[in-house]
Protein backbone atom coordinates (compact mmCIF):
# COMPACT_ATOMS: atom_id res chain seq x y z
CA UNK A 1 0.00 0.00 0.00
CA UNK A 2 2.87 2.57 0.99
CA UNK A 3 4.63 1.91 -2.31
CA UNK A 4 1.99 2.50 -4.21
CA UNK A 5 1.46 6.06 -2.69
CA UNK A 6 4.70 7.00 -3.37
CA UNK A 7 4.69 7.65 -7.02
CA UNK A 8 0.90 9.80 -6.15
CA UNK A 9 3.25 11.40 -3.42
CA UNK A 10 5.93 12.70 -5.35
CA UNK A 11 3.75 13.66 -8.26
CA UNK A 12 1.32 15.66 -6.18
CA UNK A 13 4.71 17.16 -4.69
CA UNK A 14 6.10 18.44 -7.79
CA UNK A 15 3.11 20.08 -9.49
CA UNK A 16 2.74 21.98 -5.77
CA UNK A 17 6.60 22.99 -6.41
CA UNK A 18 5.81 24.14 -10.04
CA UNK A 19 3.09 26.06 -9.51
CA UNK A 20 5.32 27.77 -6.35
CA UNK A 21 7.87 28.51 -9.26
CA UNK A 22 5.24 29.53 -11.84
CA UNK A 23 4.25 32.35 -9.19
CA UNK A 24 7.84 33.81 -8.87
CA UNK A 25 8.90 36.02 -5.78
CA UNK A 26 7.69 39.58 -5.35
CA UNK A 27 10.01 42.23 -6.56
CA UNK A 28 12.21 44.23 -4.14
CA UNK A 29 13.36 48.13 -5.09
CA UNK A 30 14.70 50.04 -3.52
CA UNK A 31 12.28 53.00 -2.46
CA UNK A 32 12.90 56.98 -1.92
CA UNK A 33 11.53 60.52 -2.47
CA UNK A 34 14.60 63.09 -2.51
CA UNK A 35 15.56 66.98 -3.32
CA UNK A 36 18.37 66.50 -5.45
CA UNK A 37 20.01 64.46 -8.37
CA UNK A 38 19.30 61.50 -6.21
CA UNK A 39 17.68 60.01 -3.04
CA UNK A 40 18.41 56.27 -0.95
CA UNK A 41 16.03 54.96 0.53
CA UNK A 42 14.91 51.04 2.35
CA UNK A 43 14.61 48.09 -0.03
CA UNK A 44 10.94 47.54 -0.19
CA UNK A 45 8.81 44.07 -1.27
CA UNK A 46 6.60 45.64 -3.99
CA UNK A 47 2.81 44.94 -4.63
CA UNK A 48 2.33 41.67 -6.62
CA UNK A 49 1.18 43.63 -9.30
CA UNK A 50 4.00 46.12 -9.07
CA UNK A 51 6.53 44.14 -11.86
CA UNK A 52 9.05 46.97 -12.20
CA UNK A 53 11.76 48.93 -10.05
CA UNK A 54 11.80 52.87 -11.64
CA UNK A 55 13.75 55.87 -10.89
CA UNK A 56 12.84 59.25 -12.49
CA UNK A 57 14.97 61.93 -12.20
CA UNK A 58 13.44 65.36 -12.65
CA UNK A 59 14.28 69.08 -13.28
CA UNK A 60 11.21 71.30 -13.00
CA UNK A 61 10.14 75.04 -13.30
CA UNK A 62 6.52 75.69 -11.03
CA UNK A 63 5.47 79.70 -11.06
CA UNK A 64 9.84 80.36 -11.79
CA UNK A 65 11.04 77.98 -8.69
CA UNK A 66 13.17 75.80 -9.98
CA UNK A 67 13.95 71.87 -8.58
CA UNK A 68 15.52 68.89 -9.01
CA UNK A 69 13.91 65.84 -8.01
CA UNK A 70 14.53 62.18 -7.56
CA UNK A 71 11.72 59.51 -7.01
CA UNK A 72 12.41 55.59 -6.62
CA UNK A 73 10.07 52.87 -6.01
CA UNK A 74 7.78 49.77 -7.17
CA UNK A 75 5.33 50.59 -10.66
CA UNK A 76 3.74 48.16 -12.75
CA UNK A 77 5.67 47.89 -15.77
CA UNK A 78 2.74 48.75 -17.62
CA UNK A 79 2.74 52.43 -16.33
CA UNK A 80 6.17 52.79 -16.95
CA UNK A 81 8.07 54.39 -19.84
CA UNK A 82 11.98 54.69 -19.75
CA UNK A 83 13.34 57.81 -21.50
CA UNK A 84 13.29 61.29 -21.81
CA UNK A 85 10.11 63.63 -21.47
CA UNK A 86 10.41 67.24 -22.11
CA UNK A 87 7.01 69.46 -21.20
CA UNK A 88 6.49 73.15 -21.38
CA UNK A 89 3.41 74.48 -20.12
CA UNK A 90 4.81 78.34 -20.04
CA UNK A 91 8.56 79.70 -19.69
CA UNK A 92 7.99 79.78 -16.11
CA UNK A 93 6.11 75.66 -15.69
CA UNK A 94 7.71 72.87 -17.21
CA UNK A 95 9.41 69.78 -16.29
CA UNK A 96 12.22 67.61 -17.95
CA UNK A 97 12.93 63.97 -16.51
CA UNK A 98 15.03 60.65 -17.12
CA UNK A 99 13.54 57.65 -16.16
CA UNK A 100 14.25 53.93 -16.25
CA UNK A 101 12.38 51.14 -15.44
CA UNK A 102 13.69 47.64 -14.28
CA UNK A 103 12.83 44.35 -13.61
CA UNK A 104 15.13 42.12 -11.10
CA UNK A 105 15.42 43.28 -7.37
CA UNK A 106 16.80 46.59 -6.07
CA UNK A 107 18.17 47.78 -9.95
CA UNK A 108 16.84 51.25 -9.43
CA UNK A 109 19.90 51.86 -6.77
CA UNK A 110 22.06 53.37 -9.21
CA UNK A 111 22.08 56.94 -10.30
CA UNK A 112 20.73 58.37 -13.00
CA UNK A 113 22.02 61.50 -15.54
CA UNK A 114 19.88 64.45 -14.77
CA UNK A 115 18.20 65.58 -18.12
CA UNK A 116 19.29 68.13 -20.30
CA UNK A 117 17.29 71.30 -19.88
CA UNK A 118 17.30 72.81 -23.37
CA UNK A 119 15.45 76.40 -23.40
CA UNK A 120 15.96 77.01 -26.44
CA UNK A 121 13.11 77.89 -28.37
CA UNK A 122 12.59 75.88 -31.52
CA UNK A 123 10.55 77.49 -33.63
CA UNK A 124 6.86 75.91 -32.89
CA UNK A 125 3.89 76.60 -30.56
CA UNK A 126 1.20 74.99 -29.11
CA UNK A 127 -1.89 76.32 -26.94
CA UNK A 128 -1.46 76.16 -23.02
CA UNK A 129 -3.23 76.04 -19.80
CA UNK A 130 -3.07 74.69 -16.57
CA UNK A 131 -6.00 74.37 -14.63
CA UNK A 132 -6.04 72.75 -11.00
CA UNK A 133 -9.30 71.02 -9.88
CA UNK A 134 -9.82 70.01 -13.39
CA UNK A 135 -10.13 67.57 -15.74
CA UNK A 136 -9.72 69.61 -18.36
CA UNK A 137 -8.49 72.42 -19.63
CA UNK A 138 -8.66 75.10 -22.82
CA UNK A 139 -7.43 78.48 -23.92
CA UNK A 140 -6.55 80.52 -26.60
CA UNK A 141 -2.74 81.11 -25.33
CA UNK A 142 -0.11 80.03 -27.00
CA UNK A 143 3.46 78.98 -26.05
CA UNK A 144 6.39 78.67 -27.32
CA UNK A 145 8.41 74.90 -27.77
CA UNK A 146 11.51 74.55 -26.71
CA UNK A 147 14.57 71.54 -27.25
CA UNK A 148 13.49 68.44 -28.25
CA UNK A 149 9.84 69.31 -27.98
CA UNK A 150 7.96 68.90 -31.28
CA UNK A 151 3.91 67.64 -29.89
CA UNK A 152 0.91 68.90 -28.26
CA UNK A 153 -0.26 67.48 -25.36
CA UNK A 154 -3.01 67.42 -22.91
CA UNK A 155 -2.50 65.55 -19.66
CA UNK A 156 -4.97 65.23 -16.85
CA UNK A 157 -3.95 63.80 -13.57
CA UNK A 158 -3.55 64.05 -9.52
CA UNK A 159 -1.63 65.44 -6.79
CA UNK A 160 -0.57 62.59 -4.09
CA UNK A 161 -3.40 64.79 -1.67
CA UNK A 162 -6.03 64.18 -4.47
CA UNK A 163 -6.24 66.73 -6.12
CA UNK A 164 -6.66 66.63 -9.37
CA UNK A 165 -5.49 68.72 -12.49
CA UNK A 166 -5.24 69.70 -16.15
CA UNK A 167 -2.53 70.96 -18.41
CA UNK A 168 -1.69 71.34 -21.87
CA UNK A 169 1.16 72.69 -24.04
CA UNK A 170 4.67 71.12 -25.68
CA UNK A 171 6.05 68.49 -25.35
CA UNK A 172 8.78 65.53 -26.95
CA UNK A 173 7.47 62.64 -28.95
CA UNK A 174 7.53 60.32 -26.65
CA UNK A 175 5.47 62.07 -23.87
CA UNK A 176 2.47 60.86 -26.20
CA UNK A 177 3.43 57.41 -25.53
CA UNK A 178 2.77 58.29 -21.47
CA UNK A 179 0.24 55.36 -20.02
CA UNK A 180 -2.14 56.13 -16.96
CA UNK A 181 -0.40 56.18 -13.66
CA UNK A 182 2.96 57.30 -14.49
CA UNK A 183 4.37 58.77 -11.70
CA UNK A 184 5.94 62.25 -11.95
CA UNK A 185 7.99 64.00 -8.91
CA UNK A 186 8.00 67.61 -8.87
CA UNK A 187 9.04 69.56 -6.19
CA UNK A 188 7.69 68.09 -3.33
CA UNK A 189 4.95 66.95 -4.58
CA UNK A 190 4.81 63.31 -6.91
CA UNK A 191 1.90 63.66 -9.38
CA UNK A 192 0.34 60.67 -11.09
CA UNK A 193 -0.85 61.18 -14.95
CA UNK A 194 -4.31 59.90 -15.73
CA UNK A 195 -4.55 60.63 -19.09
CA UNK A 196 -2.38 61.91 -22.08
CA UNK A 197 -3.05 63.02 -25.43
CA UNK A 198 -1.33 64.20 -28.24
CA UNK A 199 -2.94 66.91 -30.58
CA UNK A 200 -2.03 67.48 -34.38
CA UNK A 201 1.36 69.01 -34.75
CA UNK A 202 2.49 72.53 -33.91
CA UNK A 203 2.02 75.83 -35.73
CA UNK A 204 5.31 77.67 -36.26
CA UNK A 205 5.60 80.18 -34.35
CA UNK A 206 7.31 82.91 -36.63
CA UNK A 207 10.65 82.51 -34.81
CA UNK A 208 13.56 81.06 -36.82
CA UNK A 209 14.35 77.89 -35.39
Amino acid sequence: MSLSTKPQTFLLASVLLCTLLGLGYPLSCEVCTGSGPTCSGNVQTCDPDQDSCVIIVAHSSRKGHQSVNTYKGCMKSSACSSGFVSITMDPENYMVSNTRCCQSDVCNHDTLPTPENNRTENGLQCLTCIAPFKETCSSTKKVLCVGQESHCITYAGKVQTGVIFATRGCATENACRTKPGTLVPSASRIYTITQANCLPDPQPSGKAK
